[in-house]
């Protein structure tokens, strides 16, 4: 479905470029031609979004164990520098038309093609983000907000080529002005797509996705999960990997501690919509964390139960087992 939908926007990228570019010819508005320059940075984005999401979603190989999933932050990263270069040109080209101004023609034709391309832009972006957040496809998402972020910077070309038909030309700079402001919006947008891109690439942590898992984990954990530490969690495209390790009663046999990484990895995948991928070193318990341990009827315990560590994010990225600061001194 995202390879589908991509395609798509790949499509409808070269409709609206032509149609601005029509509307540019047709008016001679460096504010429209700003707008189409613009959309070629849609077009190549589309297309290489569509051969990224293609890549992406191809198995993992020799050459590539943990699957082609990155693709898709090198996709966007190229994108968000795109975008950011075409508010370059677009404020280059202001300036230069608020020196050497020039007359405005068809403004009212110009005004239609640009309404209607907008509002395809929009509803067209607001339903590819959707698809993206189901997906969990960054360039869906990217793309989304994209659309959208070219149909808020229409409403704003659309005002100041109304004012400068409304004023008969009398107050052409209005065009360069209003250039000018879409060319901030845009470089803004470029930022935030290059920023979340390089994030992806430098595996920085997403607070927000590792704080639903550790939730889910919490709130369903078992009494024989004794700790949980040195927890990871990374989303590449629609496959999530999650290392940590599980600390389980010593005594356990292999398929004992096998049946616990598969009722996680379960949990998981029962509350996330996205393949998972899970790396589990097992641990086995130590006296000191029977104080820790709420496994009743535990054969072994050398130390009565106090209370269970609520595990949380502060304490499950660390790479060291819980309880050691609580042994008693012998």
């Amino acid at each position: 479905m995202p390879v589908k939908t991509q395609r798509y926007v790949a499509i409808l990228s070269v409709v609206l470029f032509l149609a601005k570019m029509l509307a540019w010819r047709l008016t001679h508005s460096v504010t429209v031609l700003t707008d189409a320059l613009e959309s070629i940075v849609n077009m190549i984005a589309g297309f290489l979004g569509l051969f990224s999401i293609i890549l992406a979603n191809m198995p993992r190989d020799t050459n590539h164990p943990y699957g082609h999933g990155k693709a898709e932050f090198l996709s966007s990263a190229v994108e968000g520098t795109l975008i950011i270069l075409a508010g370059v040109v677009i404020i280059y080209e202001a300036i230069h038309h608020l020196i050497v101004p020039h007359q405005l023609e068809k403004l009212n034709i110009g005004l239609f093609i640009i309404a209607a391309s907008g509002l395809v832009n929009y509803l067209t972006g607001r339903y590819v983000e959707q698809r993206g957040v189901k997906n969990n496809s960054m360039i869906l998402v990217s793309a989304g907000k994209h659309l959208q972020t070219d149909a808020y910077s229409t409403i704003a070309i659309m005002i100041g080529l109304s004012l400068v038909l409304l004023t008969h030309n009398r107050y052409m700079w209005l065009d360069s002005a209003v250039a000018l402001c879409f060319a901030v919006i845009i470089m803004v947008t470029g930022y935030k797509v290059l920023r979340r891109s390089i994030s992806g690439i430098m595996d920085e942590m997403d607070i927000v996705l590792l704080n639903e898992v550790i939730k889910v984990i919490q709130e369903s954990r078992r009494p024989q999960w004794v700790d949980l530490h040195n927890l990871r969690v990374i989303q590449y495209g629609s496959l999530m990997h999650v290392d940590a390790h599980m600390t389980l009663p010593w005594f356990y046999k292999v398929v004992d501690a096998d049946g616990e990484i598969h009722a996680l990895e379960d949990l998981i995948k029962a509350n996330f919509k996205n393949q998972v991928e899970l790396f589990i070193h097992i641990d086995g318990c130590m006296p000191y964390q029977c104080k820790l341990c709420s496994l009743a009827d535990c054969p072994e315990r050398r130390h009565p139960f106090q209370q269970q560590l609520e595990w949380t994010m502060d304490n499950l990225w660390a790479d060291s087992k819980h309880g050691k600061e609580q042994e008693p001194v012998i």
